[in-house]
This record gives C-alpha cells, sequence and structure tokens, in this order.
C-alpha cells in the first residue's frame, strides 16, 4: 500500500516536471497553434497612408505593414492569403492581443524599455522620428515658436511624453489633446481646436496638404517592431529571425510604399 502511495507520487512530481518542460521548450508555442489553425490574425492600423489604411471601395487594407503581415503568413503557413487582419489603434492593439483577439501586432508599435517588460518585440523593421504637422498660416518654424499651444496626439502613444520632454528643454509649455485616431487629429487641426498634429514623420506624410506643412524638428526616433505575447519564447524567435531574415525584402517593401 504505502509502495503503491509512494509510485504515485513518483508519477505525479514527474509529470509536472514534464509539463513545465514541455511549456518552457514551447511544446504549446503559438506557432503550433498556427499551424494547426491555418490563419495568422494580425492586428493593424486602418488609417495610416502608406502603412495600413482602408481602400474605402474594396473594403481592404493595404499598406507597408500589412505587406509584412502578408509575408509572415507565408513564411509560417506557406500561404500570405491565410491572414485575417484586425484594425487597431494605439489604445486598443495591447488589450487585443492580450486577450487573443489576435496572434500579432503590426501597427506602428514603438519599441520601449517599458514596453518590452509586457509584451516580446522582435528586431525593428522600420525607424521614424516624431514630428510635429501645423497649419501655415500659424507661421511656426520649430516647437520653440509653441508656447502655450496645444498639440494633438494618439491616446496611449508615446508622442505626448516625447513632445512634453522636448518642451521642457526648451523652457516652454504646451498643452495636449488626446484623440483616438489619426483623422480625428487632423480634424481637430484643420478646425484649429488644436495647433500641432505630433506623430511619426513618416505618417504626418499621410495628412499633410495644401494648407499644412511638417516641421523641420525631429525628436526620438522611434523604431517599430512586430508584437506578440510574453511568455511565448519559440514564437518571439520565430518572429525575430523572421525579420533579420527579410530584412532586405522589408526594406523594398518600404520603398514601394514611399517610406
Amino acid at each position: 500500500m504505502f509502495l503503491k502511495k509512494g509510485l504515485l507520487k513518483i508519477f505525479a512530481l514527474a509529470l509536472g516536471v514534464s509539463v513545465m518542460l514541455s511549456s518552457a521548450f514551447g511544446a504549446d508555442s503559438k506557432l503550433d497553434e498556427l499551424k494547426s489553425k491555418g490563419t495568422l490574425v494580425v492586428g493593424v492600423k486602418n488609417d495610416i497612408p502608406h502603412y495600413a489604411l482602408l481602400d474605402q471601395a474594396t473594403g481592404e487594407i493595404k499598406g507597408f505593414e500589412v505587406d509584412i503581415a502578408k509575408l509572415l503568413a507565408k513564411s509560417i503557413l506557406g500561404d500570405e492569403n491565410k491572414i485575417k487582419l484586425v484594425p487597431v489603434n494605439a489604445k486598443t492593439r495591447g488589450p487585443l492581443l492580450d486577450n487573443g483577439t489576435v496572434d500579432v501586432v503590426i501597427a506602428t508599435f514603438t519599441i520601449t524599455p517599458e514596453r518590452k517588460r509586457i509584451y516580446n518585440f522582435s528586431e525593428p523593421y522600420y525607424q521614424d522620428s516624431v514630428g510635429l504637422l501645423v497649419l501655415k498660416e500659424k507661421n511656426y518654424k520649430s516647437l520653440a515658436d509653441m508656447q502655450g499651444a496645444t498639440i494633438g496626439v494618439a491616446q496611449a502613444a508615446t508622442t505626448k511624453k516625447i513632445i512634453d520632454e522636448e518642451a521642457k528643454k526648451l523652457n516652454i509649455k504646451v498643452k495636449f489633446s488626446e484623440f483616438p485616431d489619426y483623422p480625428s487629429i487632423k480634424a481637430a487641426l484643420d478646425s484649429k481646436r488644436v495647433d500641432a498634429f505630433s506623430v511619426d514623420k513618416s505618417i504626418l506624410l499621410g495628412y499633410v496638404d495644401d494648407k499644412s506643412e511638417i516641421l523641420a524638428d525631429s525628436f526620438a526616433p522611434q523604431e517599430y517592431g512586430i508584437v506578440s505575447k510574453k511568455g511565448d519564447e519559440k514564437f518571439a524567435k520565430y518572429i525575430d529571425e523572421f525579420v533579420k531574415t527579410n530584412r532586405n525584402v522589408i526594406e523594398n517593401l518600404a520603398k514601394n510604399w514611399g517610406l
């Protein structure tokens, strides 16, 4: 009887160790799950010209980051069409990854030390700097001219912190107004509810028009990475290697989209 109980304890212990090792070495990795279900679900923006913009005529989201998503689907599943795109913004992309709605996020997600504690980020696939889009009639030349100005930024983005720090260096004070998406910030700029629209410069390029201009200022170079959940190192390593291996292809995709 005692021998039987002892064997049961040993078996239970061995089973626990086996489960822990399987988890540690990625036996239940998202990579295996994707190959089983046959579809990669990717969170992308749908309001950024060149990166990921909804085509109103076709209902499709097209752009640089969408093409990266297709390239990743082809790498994992052998077919770029085995993909589902889910629109996200700076505020929703993290929660939608957390709750499993999307498998990865490719949505101008800036790599920061704070974010790397929460998510796995790949090697950077693109780098840009924060800029300012203003109305020409304001005659602003740089951030230094914008004492008391209101800056429009996206909710949950790094932009607010960056511009605030730069303003303090210049010994000026600016205010901020946060918006859920970029078209809303541009509308606020056009209606003069904000004095500037701030985000990464290549994003601003998609919103500049005859009445507006991008100032020469460039702040805090931003690096974008493909984002996945923490705790799945097998999947994270695969994505990282994907970016490294396809560096030249990704650079050509950026050029094709005018970035």
